[in-house]
């Protein structure tokens, strides 16, 4: 057991950026929501990717197989977190600018629950008691333990439990205990199973009602299944069984697909935030000032432009795959390397390209188990935790449920807290 990874000082954030954030979150939790009732936009979007990435495919696979056998479940429970940074454009002003979004197993509620505290004490500890007054509460695990239970109280099963759906080996177990102590404090039983109990113990009844068991789960809450090594050939089948349950899942199938790199680069095309939610400008509005330049690889002559645009000038840009998790994305001379290679290919239709942000460094002191004490130029990431949940056509709820921000030392590139890369952080609005 290590403590988690976190920063000595709290950060500073631009307050304007930070509420702007805030502000957009209830808008990305519609969207989302409208992209995964659109069988035929993810179809179109994701049909270049299912051709050449194996792993898009198969969960596509899944999703036309549930809609076509008609969906059990009614009660819909998105759990997301958007994450941003920085950017210090040509004239230094920062601008916010949407990185992802996460649609499944978005960590870290539970353990920056717990930052703010521990910042305020070490200022304290330096005399800076004006200071600790300014750092915000934040309490994630509370939200979106909320969400879950209401999703629970909806699934209308009294004796009915919530499953943490769990990988074999769990370095994150922490943060996960936060939330599923708070819905033990709502007299809400919890279970965790791994795919091969599912495999080995999961039955549905007539009515596809999903037992674990013998004990019936009314929510399914993923934190795991969202890259390829998750599954060997055993796990898909588990997958298939839990997505044709009326269990609430936490993504549902449809809201996994829905944060694929390939959605958020057709979203930026002119027209589509439009079409996904009509009447709604002002919510438009707000989304499409987060997003930075994002660019197809598509086979064809646009693609082509792209490519070459790319490997004449890397820098500019960051080559990212169909992946969550952290620590994926293509940099610099490698992104240049890897186009060069299948530039010509339609493998190159699994990545998306992205402007490269420019983030303001400023110094700070990175914490990490068995790492030595050094003064670090560092940038931030801001993640907005965000909770909603449809019944039938009906949003029952649809909330910011608090923030999450990571910091990481300049010379690592990508990756995020369970990457080894980033620490937790907290906010100090400027």
């Amino acid at each position: 057991v290590n403590y988690a990874p976190f920063t000595l000082l709290p950060s500073t954030v631009p307050r304007a950026l930070f509420e702007q954030a805030y502000a957009v979150q209830q808008d990305f939790n519609l969207l989302v929501d409208a992209i995964s009732q659109n069988k035929e936009f993810l179809e179109h979007t994701l049909a270049s990717t299912v051709k050449v990435d194996d792993f898009t495919a198969r969960l596509f696979r899944i999703h036309v197989q549930v809609l076509e056998e008609g969906l059990a479940q009614s009660v819909f429970l998105g759990i997301n977190r958007s994450d941003y940074m920085f950017d210090c454009g040509v004239d230094g002003t920062p601008a916010l600018k949407q990185i992802e979004i996460n649609t499944i197993a978005a960590s870290f509620g539970g353990l920056t629950s717990r930052t703010a505290a521990v910042h305020g004490q070490v200022l304290k500890v330096l005399g800076k008691s004006e200071e600790v007054s300014r750092l915000l509460p934040n309490n994630p695990a509370s939200g979106l333990a909320s969400g879950i239970a209401k999703a629970w109280e909806l699934y209308g099963s009294p004796s009915a439990v919530v499953m943490f759906l769990v990988e074999e080996i769990q370095r994150n177990i922490f943060d996960q205990r936060c939330i599923e102590n708070e819905l033990w404090n709502r007299n809400i039983r919890v279970i965790r199973r791994r795919f091969r109990d599912v495999f080995e113990k999961g039955s549905l009844d007539g009515a596809r009602r999903l037992y674990m068991d013998g004990q019936e789960v009314a929510v399914v809450y993923y934190r795991e299944g969202y890259v390829p090594k998750n599954y060997d050939q055993q796990n898909w089948e588990p997958r298939l069984l839990l997505e044709r349950s009326r269990a609430v899942k936490c993504p549902d199938i449809a809201t996994q697909l829905a944060g694929t790199k390939k959605v958020q680069q057709e979203l930026s095309r002119p027209g589509t935030l439009e079409r996904l939610l009509p009447g709604r400008p002002e919510a438009v509005a707000r989304i499409r000032a987060t997003f930075a330049g994002l660019y197809s690889l598509d086979m064809g002559e646009e693609g082509d432009k792209i490519a070459a645009m790319a490997i004449a000038d890397p820098e500019r840009f960051v080559l990212k795959p169909q992946r969550e998790g952290g620590g994926n994305n293509l940099y610099g001379e490698e992104l240049r390397q890897v186009l060069e290679k299948i530039r010509d290919s339609p493998e190159r239709t699994s990545y998306i390209l992205m402007d490269k942000i420019k983030p303001q460094p400023a110094p700070n002191y990175l914490l990490r188990a068995h790492s030595p004490l050094r003064v670090s130029e560092c940038i931030s990431e801001l993640g907005i935790f965000g909770v909603y949940i449809r019944q039938g056509k009906e949003m029952v709820m649809n909330e910011a449920a608090g923030h999450l921000l990571r910091t990481k030392a300049t010379e690592h590139a990508d990756g995020g807290v369970a990457a080894g890369v980033a620490v937790l952080d907290t906010p100090f609005l400027v």
